[in-house]
Parts: C-alpha cells; sequence; structure tokens
C-alpha cells in the first residue's frame, strides 16, 4: 500500500480539517493519511514524541511527511501563551532536528515545511474579549510581525536543507480581507483557509509525481475483479494494509 502520513504536532484542532480535504478529494483509495496533531504543541516538546511517531526501524517509512509549526514557538514572552514560546534559534534547530530525523528515517521521503499562518492581532483581541468579557487581556499574546519572523525561519530551514516548503503566512496575506476570511479568531482557520492548506499541500503532491491519478490503487479496481475467481486479482496486487 501506498503509506502517506501527513503530521501536524501543533494545533490539533486544525488538522481534521484541511486533511478532511485531502482525503475525501485526492487520495482516499491509494494512500493511508495518518494524522498526528497535538494541540498546543511547539517544536520543543514535539521533539519528544519525534522517534515514536516516526520511529528510524520502521520497514516502511512514510513516502511523504508534512512539519507544520510556528504558531505556537512564535507565542510572546511575557504575555498570556508565554509557556508555549520557543525563542527563535531554537525553533530553528528544533525544525533542523526533525528535517534530519526523517531523512535518516527515508532519504527519499518527500518532507514539506509548512509556515504557521498570519495573525491577526484585532482578532486575537475580539476573541478574548468574547470570552473574558472586561477581564480580557489587553494586548495580543501573539503578533503577525513575530509569526512572521518564525514563518521566514521556516523558509531559511526548508532552503538550507534542501527539501519543500510552503509559505502560508505570505499567501494567505495575498488575499484582500485575509484576517477575516481565512482566520476565525485571529489564529485558527476557517473553512476558507483550511481550502488554501489543502490547495498549497496537494500542489506541491503533484509536482512530486504524488498525484491521485499518478499513484496506483492499493487494491484492484472492481472492474479488474473477476467475480467467478476473485483470488487471481488478489494475487497480482497484494498489499500490506497493515498500520
Amino acid at each position: 500500500m501506498t503509506r502517506i502520513v501527513v503530521r501536524r504536532f501543533n494545533n490539533g484542532a486544525i488538522v481534521p480539517k484541511w486533511l478532511g480535504f485531502f482525503t475525501r478529494q485526492s487520495l482516499f483509495s491509494q494512500a493511508d493519511v495518518l494524522v498526528r496533531g497535538y494541540g498546543g504543541y511547539n517544536t520543543r516538546w514535539a521533539l519528544f514524541l519525534l522517534n515514536h511517531i516516526f520511529p528510524l526501524e520502521s520497514r516502511k517509512p512514510p513516502i511523504a511527511t508534512t512539519i507544520f509549526f510556528g504558531a505556537n514557538d512564535a507565542a510572546l514572552a511575557g504575555r498570556t501563551s508565554e509557556r508555549q514560546h520557543v525563542p527563535l534559534p531554537e525553533f530553528k534547530q528544533n525544525l533542523q532536528k526533525i528535517v534530519n530525523h526523517l531523512k535518516s528515517s527515508s532519504p527519499t521521503m518527500l518532507i514539506v515545511i509548512i509556515t504557521p499562518p498570519p495573525i491577526c492581532e484585532e482578532g486575537r483581541r475580539e476573541f478574548a474579549i468574547s470570552l473574558y468579557g472586561d477581564n480580557a487581556r489587553k494586548l495580543s499574546e501573539r503578533t503577525n510581525e513575530v509569526t512572521g519572523q518564525y514563518a521566514k525561519a521556516c523558509v531559511e530551514t526548508a532552503k538550507e536543507m534542501g527539501v519543500v516548503y510552503i509559505d502560508l503566512w505570505s499567501k494567505m496575506q495575498e488575499t484582500d480581507g485575509w484576517q477575516k476570511k481565512f482566520l476565525r479568531d485571529g489564529l485558527h482557520l476557517t473553512v476558507d483557509g483550511n481550502a488554501v492548506v489543502y490547495a498549497e499541500v496537494i500542489k506541491v503532491f503533484n509536482e512530486a509525481g504524488l498525484s491521485a491519478d499518478k499513484m496506483p490503487f492499493d487494491f484492484p479496481h472492481h472492474s479488474k475483479i473477476d467475480h467467478n475467481n476473485p483470488d487471481t486479482a488478489f494475487q497480482q496486487n497484494v498489499c500490506d494494509a497493515s498500520l
């Protein structure tokens, strides 16, 4: 079976949405899309899970993996989400460690670094007020400027290490009204925002030859099965479907 593992350790709440596009519309019969999203995680905490999720001794490593970090690492020190903050130099080092581990797992794996999306500070303030009223924090715990620095570090790391990247931070800001169109609370993605991630990931996969129309089915198409003697079709296309 062709196995594509798409893992995101950062904000687990977003994962099912854009990966839902992925599995329904693209690789439903050709691949296993395995999701690993850990709500609120930064790269520092993700490193503790790396060998568990991507064991180096695996006989069948994934053929493609996305790395989607930065939104939590970029939380500002001294504000309400500072426990998630990871200094920029460490963030970049952590990305390098993740990429190196994946390359050790499989030298042929397609590795895609996705930058964090932009931040709408006004949206974050509105969200805080909706929860806490007059007691809401006055300053956003994240800023678009600082998040942009982490996005830049993602791009730099990808270029330095020879892997693919998607600059989501820049891409989304090309659209007028991105603050409301793509972000539902200044941070988390709307349906339209998830659709952007999906489109960018699929484009990268297609360019790498991993489009659905070029990938084999894991098991025979029904038209290839002789209903009087079905075992012959499965003998020709045997698949290890274990996870």
